[in-house]
Order: C-alpha cells, then structure tokens, then sequence
C-alpha cells in the first residue's frame, strides 16, 4: 500500500513538473508572460525532476541555461536513488 501511494505521489509531481515545463515553452513561443524559473527549480526539488528533465528535452525548453543542464538531470538521479533506498526500506 505504502509503495502504491509513494508511486502515485511520484507520477503526479513527475506529471506537473513535465506540464509546467510544457506550458512554460508554450507561453515563450507566445511571447506572454513566463512561468518563473524559480517555480520550475522547486516543482523538480519536489520529485519531479523525471519530469522536468523528460519536458526539457522533448520540448528542447531551456536547454541552454546551464542551470537546467546541471542540476535537473542531478536531481533525477538523487531522487531515484532516494526512492530506491525508501521503497527498499519498505519491502525489508
């Protein structure tokens, strides 16, 4: 149960750091008002950097901003291992 709930909350931070990033490229190409990079940094810190870090590349949004290069795809690598060392606790 512990890891059905832990994997929903994952799937949806995943899912609103990808439409975030989505929507953040949509409103460039639209010359409107930006989602703050602020906003973007802390919605990946929250576990979404799957996420983001998929948008980014799929959307080819913000990839010359080496603080999105760095530090989304470091971010997905810590929390994956944060989430293995967590889900392994559980089944233990």
């Amino acid at each position: 149960m512990k890891l059905a709930i832990a994997g929903a909350v994952l799937l949806i931070t995943n899912a609103i750091c990808f439409l975030l990033m989505r929507r953040d490229k949509r409103l460039a190409q639209s010359g409107k008002r930006r989602i703050p990079e602020k906003t973007l940094f802390i919605s990946a810190a929250c576990f979404g950097a799957l996420g983001g870090t998929l948008a980014m590349h799929l959307f080819r949004h913000k990839t010359k901003h080496w603080q999105f290069k760095v530090f989304f795809p470091l971010l997905m690598v810590l929390q994956i291992i944060l989430a293995a060392l967590i889900c392994l606790k559980w089944l233990l």
